[in-house]
């Protein structure tokens, strides 16, 4: 290979340097040079270790330009003179920062992902996948796990503070699983985040506010039979109150998990959190109500579709904007509200057991002598307890509006 010898290259000269028949060097001295060879060119340093000879690259130009080449040769050549040979110390460098890039934020929570969320719901895989990307990753996902400090942690917690007190105290939540996982992985040796929810504004107890006022409740009762809404999302507020289960469930409610036979409505467990299915007993107030909006949306694949096409189901915002439009915003009643309302009033007012209450919240409940959770349990007492329910809800709404007299049914005997 030919050779043309320059005591120290100028930008002029490597600008002019094209590529030839055959590749040719420009020689920089001491051994760095620039290699023009198929119309790239790249700087390369050769020296000798331990008596072979040896060729390191030292990247592209013009992305590494002429002075970042020559520190670098700089620093090769006092790597040779300590007795190191750059190659390899390159190497190393190379291999740790593949290491560390296996040991970030990024990778392990990634990795927890992938192994923790797999039988969780497609929504709850969404939303922690979301919570990582947008608030946590671009602040602390290129770092190595073990070299986040508390009080970096801290500065995007309060970040994230700045928009909403809730989703700070879930991506402190968030983290700590990561890190846990980090440290059963052997990757990291402590949980930053103990103690730092100390550090964050305590969470508004209200974000679930609810009318639990049996008086109140008949009042919101009138308000939503009068509501001049669309059809769709007045019969959502109807459902919502009458089976109490969460908005979420409600609004992605689609007319294939319908048992008429049993009239019941059966979750699938892939729409459950705890991955198990999950059975709401309709009462009569709650199957004609179904069978009205069969009418209306019974063509398409949810009950309560959305206005801009039955192929949607209705927006997360529907229910909650009828409720402001009536005078309940989200610091006197929110969508989520219907179910402490119904644990209320059925625990305190109507006498019901927790364990129907807790079931057909599809709440977790310590079950006794270890017996798993089965869908089943006192179905036949949650029947009659979520009867009892409509009924009385009509008792209120009659009671607000005149006269009205309402016997709560004798306690069923639970033959489960």
């Amino acid at each position: 290979m030919p050779v043309e010898i320059m005591q120290r290259l100028t930008e002029f000269v490597l600008k002019k340097a094209i590529a030839r028949e055959k590749p040719y060097k420009l020689s920089d001295g001491g051994g760095l040079h620039l290699l023009v060879k198929g119309g790239g060119r790249y700087w390369r340093y050769n020296y000798r270790f331990q008596g072979r000879q040896k060729t390191l690259a030292l990247g592209v130009y013009p992305e590494v330009s002429v002075a970042s080449a020559r520190s670098e040769h700089q620093s090769a050549r006092e790597q040779l003179a300590a007795g190191t040979d750059p190659s390899e110390a390159k190497k190393s460098v190379k291999t740790k920062q593949k290491c560390a890039a296996l040991e970030s934020f990024e990778h392990i929570a990634r990795e927890w992902f992938d192994s923790r969320m797999r039988d969780k719901s497609f929504s709850y895989q969404k939303r922690i996948l979301s919570l990582l990307e947008r608030d946590l990753f671009p602040e602390i996902g290129h770092y190595h796990i073990s070299a986040i400090a508390a009080s970096d942690l801290i500065l995007v917690l309060r970040g994230i503070e700045s928009r909403s007190v809730e989703v700070a105290h879930r991506a402190r939540q968030l983290t700590a699983r990561v890190f846990r996982f980090a440290m059963g992985t052997r990757r990291a040796d402590r949980n930053i985040t103990d103690g730092i929810i100390r550090a964050l504004k305590d969470i508004n107890t209200n974000r679930h506010s609810a009318v639990i006022d049996p008086v109140e409740f008949g009042k919101l009762l009138v308000a939503i039979d009068g509501y001049n809404g669309t059809r769709v999302v007045k019969a959502a507020l109807k459902f919502s109150a009458l089976v109490f289960q969460k908005p979420g469930e409600i609004r992605h409610m689609e007319w294939q998990e319908m048992s008429w036979d049993t009239c019941s409505w059966v979750i699938p467990a892939l729409k459950m959190r705890a991955r198990q299915e999950h059975i709401v007993p309709l009462s009569r107030q709650a199957k004609a109500l179904l069978l009205e909006q069969l009418k209306m949306t019974g063509s398409g694949k949810y009950v309560f579709p959305n206005a801009r096409g039955k192929s949607r189901p209705l927006s997360e915002n529907g229910v909650r904007t009828a409720m402001r439009a009536m005078g309940y915003d989200n610091d006197a009643m929110t969508p989520n509200g219907f179910r402490t309302t119904a644990r209320t009033i059925l625990g305190e007012v109507l006498n019901f057991r927790r364990e129907w209450i807790e079931h057909q919240l599809a709440c977790k409940l310590e079950v006794p002598n270890g017996q798993a959770y089965k869908h089943t349990t006192h179905l036949s007492g949650r029947r009659h307890m979520m009867q009892a329910w409509a009924d009385y809800l009509d008792y209120l709404v009659k009671s607000f509006r005149g006269t009205a007299s309402f016997r709560v049914r004798p306690r069923y005997r639970d033959t489960n």
